[in-house]
C-alpha cells in the first residue's frame, strides 16, 4: 500500500487506477484498482486509535481497497437446463454472458433450446468442461434489448428479430456446430 508520500511529486496525479490480469486454469481475471496511491494514512483511525498517536490496530473497511459486501440477493432459478457434452480434446470455457448457443462447435447440447441464453452463473465467472466431460448447465434469457453481436458470428443483431432463430440455426448447422436439430428434412417438407 502506498500514499502520496511514497511516490513522486505528480505521480498520485498520473496513476489513477492499476489494472492486474491474473491468469487461471479456466481463464483469466482482471482486477481495477482506482485510486492506488491514496491520500495516506493521515486521519485514517486504526480501530478507534488516530493513525498520528502511532497506535496500532487494522484499518477494516476503511483501508484502501477494502472490499466491502454488497447488498443480499437471490440468484435467479435457471430458465433452461441443458446436458452439455465436450467432445473436443481440449477443456472449453464459457463465461457468464456469452450467447450460450454459439459456444464452441465441439459442445454437443441442444443448440435451439439455448437460442437467446446465458449462463445463469455470477457475471465474470465462467463454466469449464474437460475433454470428454459432460455435465449439466442452467440458462438464463440473455437480457436488456437482446442483440448479440460478434461471438462466433451466428446472430449479429437482434435475437428476436423475425427470422433470427432460424437463419442462425441454419448457419449453425452449415459451420458443423453440435447439438443442431437436422434442418434438410424441414426444407424438404416445404
Amino acid at each position: 500500500m502506498l500514499g502520496p508520500d511514497d511516490v513522486l511529486p505528480g505521480v498520485a496525479d498520473v496513476v489513477t487506477e492499476v489494472h492486474v490480469e491474473a491468469v487461471f486454469d479456466d481463464g483469466s481475471r482482471l482486477a481495477v484498482v482506482s485510486d492506488p496511491i491514496g491520500g495516506g494514512l493521515d486521519g485514517l483511525t486504526f480501530d478507534g486509535v488516530d493513525s498520528a498517536s502511532g497506535g496500532s490496530g487494522s484499518l477494516g473497511s476503511e483501508a484502501p481497497g477494502a472490499l466491502l459486501p454488497g447488498p443480499a440477493h437471490d440468484d435467479p432459478a435457471p430458465a433452461v437446463t441443458l446436458t452439455v457434452r465436450n467432445t473436443a480434446g481440449v477443456p472449453v470455457s464459457v463465461t457468464s454472458h456469452f450467447h450460450f448457443f454459439e459456444a464452441n462447435p465441439r459442445l454437443d447440447f441442444d443448440r435451439a433450446a439455448a437460442y437467446g441464453m446465458r449462463l445463469a452463473v455470477p457475471a465474470g465467472s465462467s463454466v469449464r468442461f474437460g475433454p470428454g466431460e459432460s455435465g449439466e448447465v442452467g440458462l438464463l434469457p440473455i437480457g436488456g434489448e437482446r442483440i448479440a453481436i460478434g461471438f462466433a458470428g451466428l446472430v449479429d443483431g437482434p435475437l428476436d428479430a423475425p427470422g433470427a432463430r432460424e437463419e442462425a440455426l441454419r448457419r449453425a448447422a452449415a459451420c458443423g456446430y453440435l447439438g443442431v436439430p437436422d434442418t434438410t428434412e424441414q426444407e424438404d417438407e416445404r
